[in-house]
């Protein structure tokens, strides 16, 4: 199948030191359509790729100055060029040649010499991948943008407008109101203001924590803390969040004590996060479960709630600023509640799990490791 001829040709960028081998694959690859551009090795190969970013790398492995995978690994570490379709072709069909290329990051692997045919499925087969991996991000993009649209505005201006009027009345009427009326007022203000400095501070540590993520000593040093003991921990901040939330009689505890690979604040955090957005999506009077239990060498902490629940689909999506139906709900949050958990379980050698079951709510569960 050849690019559709509406749109502008695919650039393809073969590498091979063989001129015929390269000229010839170039030549029909050029008959299907698609723009060529050509290298006789690998430091030439990286120099035309980062400056035309080709759309596919077609490379031999066995070449002077540079072979082919060490160009594929160069190529992986530069941002620019990281997601470039690399197919690697060579007359060498063993499995070990395989394995190192695909572990470097290959697409594909062409052993020479190919028919016309094997290289246009191979082509094909990686651009039509590549598509739809681009079209996915443009989704993902485009979502994002709409969750940050309906999320920032609503809970940046929301507690601003509450602090602002607020505080005007207070001002301008402050001598004809009670005491009360101006305690009332003062503690409005106050959660109001807590409300927007729990969402600029939310925006700050997931940027933090995805910082972190990239650096292997910074992770190391994380797995290094530990809180000791947990039990009071999450009871303490179990009871806060359902008082905070007007719910108290609807929290249930069931914990044991152990001692995690998590420091206090991030550990606290986890758990703040898992339990706020439970009592924030169920409706009051129905019960909130707080559990902790050890399984298979680490501790699990369930969090289960009787609300609405979500898909499948919103689940595999769960990422930062989404929070579901927000057009159609008007509960307070950013979307970033659990996109920050699961990024601290997994920072810390752990993992995030939500599951709802049909008019069964949501149970989420964090497993952590444990300090020994």
């Amino acid at each position: 199948m050849s690019p559709p001829a509406t749109t502008a040709p695919q650039k393809i960028l073969v590498i091979d030191d063989e001129p015929f081998f390269r000229e010839a694959t170039a030549l029909a690859l050029q008959r299907k359509g698609y723009e060529t551009h050509e290298a006789g090795d690998g430091l030439a190969g990286a120099e035309i790729a980062r400056r035309i970013l080709p759309d596919l790398i077609i490379c031999d492995v066995n070449m002077d100055r540079m072979d082919g995978y060490t160009l594929l690994e160069n190529l992986r570490k530069d941002p620019l060029t990281a997601t470039i379709p690399f197919i690697l072709m060579t007359g060498m069909s063993d499995a070990a040649g395989m394995r190192r290329g695909m572990e470097l990051g290959a697409d594909d692997y062409l052993p020479k010499p190919f028919t016309g045919l094997q290289l246009f499925s191979a082509v094909e087969a990686r651009l039509a991948k590549q598509l739809v991996l681009r079209q996915s991000a443009e989704q993902k993009l485009a979502d994002l943008r709409t969750n940050l649209s309906l999320a920032l505005p609503h809970e940046m201006v929301t507690p601003l407008n509450g602090i602002y009027g607020l505080a005007q009345l207070l001002t301008t009427e402050a001598e004809t109101m009670t005491p009360e009326e101006v305690a009332d007022y003062g503690n409005t203000i106050l959660q109001s203001a807590e409300r927007l400095h729990r969402t600029v501070q939310n925006f700050l540590l997931f940027g933090q924590l995805e910082m972190q993520a990239s650096d292997g000593d910074t992770v190391r040093a994380l797995r290094e803390k530990t809180t000791d003991p947990i039990a009071p921990l999450v009871e303490a901040r179990a009871q806060h969040l359902a008082e905070n939330a007007g719910r108290l009689p609807d929290l249930l505890l069931s914990l044991v004590d152990a001692r995690v690979a998590i420091g206090p604040d991030l550990f606290t955090k986890l758990v703040d996060e898992l339990i706020d957005n439970a009592f924030k999506f169920s409706p009051a009077g129905t019960p909130v479960t707080v559990a902790a239990q050890l399984k298979g060498g680490r501790l699990a902490l369930t969090v289960h709630d009787r609300g609405p629940g979500l898909t499948p689909a919103q689940i595999a999506s769960i990422g930062a600023y989404s929070q579901f139906n927000r057009e159609h709900r008007e509960q307070q949050g950013s979307g970033l509640g659990l996109a920050i958990a699961r990024r601290i379980a997994e920072l810390h050698g752990g993992s995030l799990g939500v599951e709802c079951p049909p008019g069964a709510g949501t149970t989420v569960t964090a497993s952590l490791p444990l300090r020994g």
